[in-house]
């Protein structure tokens, strides 16, 4: 039996402290279980592939990660080895014993974990027998032609056996299995059935139902408690779906989310409340010169504007040092993601900019993956025009620059005229005319297969944002994830995120928020919600995010009219930032990243642990009774400097962006004392290995 102090707190910089015993990871084995293991498909990837390393420096060998088996990822993504642990060494050769193609290896990503692949296609033989025993196990049956929930059912069903071979042979060692959505569910479930004496936790990103529900423009929030969650989820034909996923929260010794948002949603769609809340964070590196963040901002803003100097050749009429880049990515989810409040938004926002004949422009990039027949010949000439420019360009400059060095080596001051002749002037004049061009700009970057019924290129005819000369607000869909080898476009996301000015994530349906906290860290302002978890927690941690660069729209409590006006002032006041204020506030943004840092937002899933281990073994593992870990005693205050937030003291019309206000608002800035001011406002990351353990146990724990 482990004894140790009960919790204390004790003050460091006027803040509370965690201060406990270790846990004794040797004693323990930690499976993490999900689809998403070495398999990208969603933002849950992202939860696994950034917390891995601080999962693995605090587990090291006794940290495993179980997923589906697909030959590409494995070949690009994971070096396969021999497992050093014997249970799970023996548990791998008897399932491949049995005919299970099981492969195990080290996920080449930051911390490199262990990683347990499944084949599911050698084990399809099995799913007649498996259903019979899964609806032996909790009464649920799987249609067989719902492909997903048939490989969901042998991939847990996989689980469940390699978790029962690794029990057998686990020489006193004590397992914790933690289970991520519905997919991974049903191991729990066969697990539990099977009373193996693992620890359990379940962790819903977002509930299935309520997924569907938002994306059918119901007024979700409001009604959560008049649904009635059997006929919504048998209407849409998921209900055996929402029953494995139901099943698996209720079978789970410990339940979280990820958000204080997708609890409330849970309670209501899931019947349970969860036990722990355990935000996702990121893997947030910090660069050695402070603002070199500001110079990636720079670097990356000028092929940003390459390529819409392509895009725009012939109705380049606006000057790009007075342009701003928004962008919204993320699945192509229309109402979900917001993007409709997004598009109505810009036409108002079009609408003020011309009303005040505003000299600044606004680029709106849509980076969300549809189907296409490639690339658009249009907007591939207009690189090809650009290249083609700047290639003439180049080689006039080299004879200009001979002919200028020449003149001037012999003392004297060159005549235009003669380094200019005739060719060289027609050259020009042949480049002028190449960049002509009498249709407008295109919306969209690639052909569109469904072009007609498209959300968003819908939208686009209807409040008439088609690129035209007098419109202040420019539209470009990229209806595909960014990469460095486009022959269009040619930047990683996190390069194009750098290089933008705003994020725009008006999402009515986020449990988290990736897209917004990738942002923060990098140091670019984003648009939020009060429906995000993401945005609960900035209002929660800051007290006036918008001088942070958090704007957060009121979408639960407001009507959608409202809320989209709101969106509009939120960018309106961002047109009217000069320079000077846009790099305040990114500096200001930057420093929220270690918010979002898996060092701090780590200990919720480490109290999960915990708490999953003294309710499933509560003969060894007791907890004494307390509370998860707090926010309470931190916030970072809002900013000394006035304005409170850049936008503050705008005056009533756009400024020119490369303004630089000299006013005594921003010479009340200080950057190194709100950044110290900042440092101590934030608790130090929670120390690893630390866990409250007490003597007591909790009243009313069922036990494994």
């Amino acid at each position: 039996m482990l004894r140790g102090r009960s919790l204390s707190v004790t003050s460091l910089g006027g803040l509370p402290q965690w201060e406990a015993d270790p846990l004794p990871v040797e004693d323990l084995l930690l499976f993490e279980v999900s689809w998403e293991v070495a398999n990208k498909v969603g933002g849950i990837c992202t939860v696994i592939q950034t917390k891995a390393k601080t999962t693995a420096d605090e587990w090291g060998e006794n940290y495993f990660l179980v997923g589906p088996y697909f030959e590409p990822n494995m070949k690009t993504q994971v070096e396969q080895c021999e497992p050093v642990n014997d249970a799970v060494r023996r548990a791998v050769s008897t399932m491949n014993e049995h005919g299970c193609k099981v492969h195990f290896g080290r996920w080449l990503i930051e911390g490199s974990p262990y990683v347990v692949l499944f084949d599911i296609g050698s084990s399809a033989q099995n799913l007649d027998r498996w259903k019979g025993d899964f609806w032996e196990a909790c009464g649920v049956g799987i249609p067989h032609h719902d492909r997903e929930a048939n490989d969901m059912l042998i991939f847990g069903s996989l689980t469940a056996w390699f978790l029962k071979e690794v029990a057998d042979h686990a020489d006193g060692k004590h397992i914790i299995a933690q289970f991520h959505e519905w997919q991974a569910g049903t191991g729990l479930i066969l697990s539990r059935a099977r009373k193996l004496p693992i620890a359990t936790v379940f962790t819903t990103h977002a509930t299935l139902l309520g997924r569907y529900l938002c994306a059918a423009n119901i007024d979700f929030y409001n009604q959560l408690d008049k649904f009635d969650i059997d006929k919504e989820a048998g209407e849409r034909q998921i209900y055996h779906r929402y029953c494995m996923e139901r099943a698996s929260v209720h079978c789970a010794h410990v339940f979280t989310t990820v958000s204080e948002i997708t609890a409330i949603e849970a309670e209501h769609m899931l019947k349970r409340k969860p036990d722990v809340v355990t935000p996702n964070g990121l893997n947030v590196k910090k660069f050695s010169a402070v603002h070199e963040f500001q110079n990636l901002h720079a670097m990356y803003k000028a092929r940003i504007q390459d390529f819409v100097r392509g895009h725009f050749y012939g109705h380049l009429d606006f000057d790009l040092e007075k342009t701003l880049f928004l962008f919204i990515a993320g699945r192509y989810e229309f109402s979900n993601k917001g993007a409709d409040i997004f598009l109505e938004s810009l036409s108002r926002l079009n609408f003020l900019l011309r009303m005040h004949k505003s000299n600044v422009t606004v680029v709106v990039f849509f980076i969300m993956p549809a189907k296409t027949n490639n690339f658009n010949v249009e907007t591939l000439k207009g690189q090809a025009v650009r290249k083609q420019l700047w290639d003439t360009v180049h080689s006039m400059k080299e004879k200009f620059g001979k002919k200028l060095y020449d003149a001037l080596l012999r003392g004297e001051i060159p005549d235009m005229n003669n380094i200019l002749d005739r060719d060289d002037l027609t050259i020009m004049k042949r480049a002028i005319f190449s960049t002509q061009r009498h249709s407008l700009p295109p919306v969209t970057t690639h052909n569109m297969i469904d072009d007609s019924t498209d959300p968003i290129l819908s939208t686009i005819r209807r409040i008439g944002l088609f690129n035209n000369r007098a419109d202040r607000v420019k539209v470009i869909l990229h209806p595909e994830f960014l990469s460095s080898t486009s022959p269009l476009l040619p930047m990683d996301y996190e390069e194009f995120v750098r290089g933008c000015h705003l994020g725009v994530f008006p999402s009515y349906y986020e449990p988290w928020g990736y897209t917004p906290a990738e942002c923060t860290v990098m140091g670019i302002p984003s648009v939020t919600t009060n429906l995000s978890g993401f945005g609960c927690f900035m209002q929660e941690h800051v007290a006036d995010p918008t001088a942070y660069g958090i704007y957060i729209v009121d979408r639960r409590f407001r009507s959608p009219d409202d809320s989209c006006n709101q969106l509009t002032q939120f960018l309106y006041g961002f047109c009217k930032q000069s320079r000077r204020q846009r790099i305040i506030q990114r500096n200001r943004t930057e420093r929220l990243s270690d918010l979002l840092d898996w060092r701090y937002l780590g200990r919720y899933h480490q109290h999960a642990r915990h708490l999953t281990l003294s309710r499933a073994f509560p003969d060894k593992f007791h907890m004494e009774p307390m509370s998860p870990p707090t926010t309470e005693g931190f916030k970072y205050p809002r900013p000394s400097s006035v304005p409170p937030s850049p936008s503050g003291s705008q005056t009533s019309s756009p400024q020119s962006s490369d303004v630089e206000d000299e006013g005594n608002e921003d010479g009340r800035y200080n950057e190194e004392e709100e950044a110290e001011r900042d440092r101590r406002n934030i608790k130090s990351p929670f120390a690893l290995n630390h866990v409250p353990w007490g003597k007591k146990k909790l009243h009313g724990e069922y036990k494994n």
